[in-house]
C-alpha cells in the first residue's frame, strides 16, 4: 500500500537533488522549528505532547529519507564524494543525523530535540544573498582581517591600560587583565551596560578613545561589507546583462568590446504579460530591446508582434520624442532599456548600429503610412 507512495516521493527527491530546498523542505523546516519551540513551553506541549512528538518524529523521518535518497542518487550519478564534501550534503547529513545521534550517545530525549534548531541550516544553501555574502568575505577577507587585528589590539591595550589605572580604586571591576578585557570587548562595541566604568580621569579619557576606536572600527567593516556587496551586485547585473546582450541578433555583429560597452548602458526589465510598456502620446525617452518574449504594438488599423531580437521605441528618440504607438508585452518578456542619452552616446561611438537603426525606423515609417 505504501511501496507506490514511497517510491513516487524517492522519484521526487531523486528529480529535485540537484536543488537546495524543495517546498515540502521548507514546510518540514518551519513545522520542526515550531514543534521544537513548543516543546519548551511547558503549557503548550503539556496540551498536546503527542501531537508535538508525532510532528518532530516526521520532519525528522522526512530529512532522513530525503538525505538517503540524495546519497543514493549521487551515488548513481557518480559524484557521492562531491555531495558529500559540498556544503548541501553536510547540512543534509546534519538535519538527518544531529539527533539520532545524540539519542544514540544517552542525551534525554527533549533534550537531544533542541538539535533540531539545526534544520535551519537546510535553508542556507538556498539562499542567493548568502552565497553573495561568502564570495564578500573571501573576496574581501584581507582588509577585514586587517580590521580584525586592530580590533584586537584596541581591546588588548584598552584592557591592560584601565588594569593599571583602575586596578586600586576599583579592583573587584578591574582587578585582573582578564576581567578588564571584558570591559573593553563591551566598551569598544558600544554596548556598555554602565555598572562597569571608570572612575579616574585617566581611566575616562582611555574609555573615550576606546569608544571613539569602535566606531571607526565597526565603520571600516561595515564600509568593506558595503563595498564588497555594492561590487558582486555590479558582477552579477553585467554578467546578466551581457548573456541577454549576446543573445539579441540586432548586437551579433558586435565584438566583446564593444557588446560590454553597449551592457553597461542597458538595463534590464523583467515583465509579465499583458503588461503595457509603452502609452501612446507620452514623451519618450529610452528604447527597447527584446532580449526574451515578445510584444504587440498597436498602430492604426493593424497590430504588430515583435518578437526576440527586435527593437522598439527609437522613433522618439530620431525624432519627435512623442510615442507614436502602445506597447504591451504579450508573453513573459526580458527587456533591454537604452536611456536617451546613453542611445546618443552609443550612436555616436557605434556608427554602424546608428545607421541600423535609422534604416530599420525610415522602413517602420514607410509601412506605418
Amino acid at each position: 500500500m505504501f511501496k507506490p507512495l514511497i517510491s513516487a516521493l524517492a522519484q521526487f527527491v531523486a528529480a529535485t537533488a540537484g536543488r537546495n530546498m524543495t517546498k515540502a523542505a521548507y514546510v518540514a523546516v518551519g513545522v520542526g522549528l515550531l514543534s521544537m519551540v513548543l516543546l519548551t513551553v511547558g503549557p503548550a506541549y503539556e496540551t498536546a505532547p503527542r501531537w508535538v512528538d508525532a510532528l518532530l518524529w516526521a520532519c525528522l523521518a522526512y530529512f532522513v529519507f530525503e538525505w538517503v535518497v540524495r546519497l543514493r542518487h549521487m551515488r548513481r550519478t557518480e559524484r557521492l564524494a562531491l555531495y558529500m564534501s559540498s556544503s548541501a550534503g553536510i547540512v543534509d547529513a546534519i538535519g538527518a543525523l544531529a539527533v539520532p545521534v545524540a539519542l544514540v550517545l544517552g542525551v534525554e530525549l527533549r533534550t537531544a530535540w533542541l538539535l533540531s534548531v539545526l534544520w535551519v541550516l537546510k535553508v542556507v544553501p538556498g539562499i542567493p544573498g548568502l552565497r553573495q555574502l561568502r564570495r564578500v568575505l573571501v573576496l574581501e577577507s584581507g582588509p577585514l582581517v586587517s580590521v580584525l587585528v586592530i580590533f584586537l589590539m584596541v581591546v588588548f591595550l584598552a584592557s591592560v591600560a584601565e588594569y593599571f589605572l583602575e586596578r586600586d580604586v576599583q579592583p573587584q571591576t578591574f582587578g585582573s587583565v582578564p576581567a578588564a578585557l571584558w570591559w573593553a570587548v563591551v566598551t569598544l562595541t558600544t554596548t556598555g551596560y554602565g555598572d562597569v566604568v571608570p572612575v579616574t580621569p585617566l581611566g575616562r579619557m582611555v574609555a573615550a578613545l576606546v569608544m571613539i576606536s569602535g566606531l571607526g572600527v565597526f565603520g571600516l567593516w561595515t564600509g568593506i561589507l558595503a563595498t564588497g556587496f555594492a561590487a558582486e551586485t555590479r558582477r552579477d547585473n553585467f554578467l546578466k546583462t551581457w548573456e541577454s546582450v549576446s543573445k539579441v541578433p540586432f548586437f551579433a555583429a558586435l565584438g566583446p568590446a564593444a557588446i560590454a560597452d553597449v551592457t553597461h548602458m542597458l538595463r534590464t526589465m523583467e515583465l509579465p504579460a499583458r503588461t503595457m510598456i509603452i502609452r501612446k502620446g507620452t514623451q519618450g525617452d529610452c528604447m527597447y530591446f527584446i532580449a526574451a518574449g515578445a510584444v504587440e504594438v498597436d498602430l492604426p488599423g493593424k497590430k504588430v508582434q515583435l518578437g526576440e531580437g527586435a527593437f522598439f521605441g527609437e522613433m522618439a528618440l530620431l525624432g519627435n520624442n512623442m510615442r507614436g504607438a502602445n506597447v504591451s508585452t504579450t508573453k513573459v518578456s526580458r527587456l533591454l532599456v537604452l536611456d536617451l542619452v546613453d542611445f546618443r552616446v552609443l550612436m555616436a561611438r557605434h556608427p554602424d548600429l546608428a545607421e541600423t537603426i535609422d534604416a530599420e525606423a525610415k522602413r517602420r515609417t514607410l509601412e506605418n503610412r
